[in-house]
């Protein structure tokens, strides 16, 4: 049994994500703990504070107890916001701080990418006008392509939260385009692992969200492969796994190679 660890910026919205997928996934225990938010709204500096070390670093204990073999800040906005250099630093202190290798969602989008070998992607983000520019940056600095964005602007994670399929599809139907090769659904707080078989459906190519990801790259940083086809073509059993592209090292990640494949684990000073 593989257990991994997440720390999930504040209460109900779509951590339920995660023990859906857990049941998907065969022999694999994904532990969740909550972080506090002080406010539950989409502002630039409402989102840094969810991720900073000090609240990152007060919800590793009861993941470290729970024997976690990587931690993963299952956020988006409270990561891709520190941009590529701070977003790095982050994970680094996490990793620190947790004992275990860590990543975060921003990170997980960026291998998941490069694990399906798209060149271009669309963001159907909830995020206002803003911070999904700030995202879309995040993916720029990662080499990856980004074809076409659309902004829900919503205020807040709960209003996220709240939104079902029918929402979900008007999202990422505005925010389409033929030349993308997949859509990315950056908010963790958005319900999405039940409708990704759906969504790849309607659209015709692979759709990665948030929490998807995050276990993902949960996964990735354990050396861990597990299947589900229900959670989409990044999770779809290959025959054969692919060559490893170059590993991630001192906090920094190194040149992308070019491959496609599953990415080496992300490590930092003292890994």
């Amino acid at each position: 049994m593989t257990t991994l660890g997440f720390l999930y910026p504040g209460h109900h919205y779509a951590e339920d994500d995660f023990p859906r997928m857990e049941i998907l996934l065969d022999a694999v225990r994904l532990v969740v703990n909550h972080t506090e938010v002080d406010e539950d709204v989409y502002g630039i500096d409402a989102l840094v504070r969810t991720g900073t070390p000090e609240c990152l670093a007060a919800g590793v204990a009861e993941l470290q107890r729970a024997g976690v073999e990587s931690v993963v800040w299952a956020s988006s906005g409270g990561s891709f916001l520190y941009g590529w250099e701070g977003a790095h630093e982050q994970t680094a202190a996490l990793a620190r701080a947790a004992g275990v290798p860590a990543s975060s969602t921003s990170f997980g989008f960026v291998h998941a990418v490069r694990e399906l070998g798209a060149d271009r992607v669309a963001v159907a983000a909830t995020y206002p006008e803003d911070i999904t520019a700030l995202f879309t940056a995040f993916l720029r600095s990662a080499g990856i392509e980004v074809a076409a964005t659309h902004a829900a602007s919503l205020p807040s994670a709960v209003e996220a939260a709240a939104w079902d399929l029918d929402k979900v599809k008007e999202l990422v139907t505005a925010a389409d385009r033929p030349e993308a090769d997949a859509m990315l659904l950056p908010d963790t707080a958005l319900h999405t692992v039940s409708h990704v078989a759906e969504l790849e459906k309607l659209l015709g190519k692979p759709v990665l969200t948030g929490n998807q990801v995050t276990v993902r790259e949960g996964l990735r940083l354990a050396d861990r492969r597990s299947w589900s086809p229900r959670l989409g073509k990044i999770f779809a059993e290959r025959e054969a796994p692919p060559a490893p592209v170059a590993a991630w090292g001192a906090g920094r990640e190194r040149a992308h190679s070019g491959k496609k494949g599953w990415p080496g684990k992300q490590t930092h000073p003292g890994w």
